[in-house]
């Protein structure tokens, strides 16, 4: 199988694009834990599921790098794993971040939409708190990466208003002002018009280039077994 995500980089970059087996095994695997927080008994397939992770963990340990510090900067030309582009969807390849999708996408402001999934959920049938705070952190850096300036987050607010109900699609709107080296960007969550919460974000700004992953190193060329 082919994968040469290299040719579908951003610019400027901020860490390694993900393999297209990653983004799938990151969906896969968001949906098979949602179905794993469903169940009330044991099942048969859970038992094998089990058995052939222990399978792909022995696999997958074979060929992942023993030493897992990201190769950034003066690490660069260790031997560690590499740097994946944390500026820009990470919940696509990671399924320990919710997905978003953005609408558009201003210099000043931006919209777009998440559904949170069942793995997410904290007070019965909502989203857990801490989650929402991942969110509008993940929005305004992308936005920022997007837009420029690109920004390092200094402080994370989050005012709830009412409860964010898990597996429902919701709204976000962003605002943001800079001046000088400031970054203040205003996250809004809504269920059609009702206010879920809203984030206050405020982020030093940075050239793109000075962001740890524009020094992180590029995808190194496969070691066959």
């Amino acid at each position: 199988m082919t994968d040469d995500p290299e040719s579908a980089r951003p610019t400027p970059r901020f860490g390694a694009p993900a393999l297209d087996q990653t983004r799938a095994a990151a969906t896969a695997l968001r949906k098979i834990a949602g179905l794993l927080l469903a169940q009330e008994y044991p099942r048969p397939s859970v038992d094998e599921l089990l058995v052939r992770c222990a399978e792909w963990e022995r696999d997958l340990t074979a060929t992942a790098p023993s030493d897992v510090r990201p190769r950034i900067g003066t690490d660069a030309a260790s031997g560690g794993r590499i740097y994946l582009d944390h500026a820009f969807d990470i919940g696509s390849y990671n399924p320990a971040f919710p997905e978003y999708e953005f609408g558009s996408i201003e210099s000043e402001r931006a919209s777009g939409r998440v559904n949170f999934p069942l793995l997410y959920e904290g007070p019965p049938g909502f989203v857990h708190g801490g989650f929402l705070a991942v969110l509008a952190d993940c929005v305004v850096q992308h936005h920022n990466c997007a837009t420029g300036p690109a920004g390092k987050t200094r402080s994370v607010h989050l005012a709830f208003r009412r409860p964010a109900p898990i597996l429902t699609d919701l709204t976000f709107e962003i605002e943001r002002t800079t001046a000088a080296r400031n970054i203040d960007s205003t996250v809004r969550l809504r269920f059609d018009d009702t206010l879920l919460c809203t984030a206050t974000i405020n982020a030093v700004a940075a050239a793109p280039h000075t962001l740890a992953g524009a020094r992180s190193d590029a995808r190194r060329p496969d070691t066959p077994n």
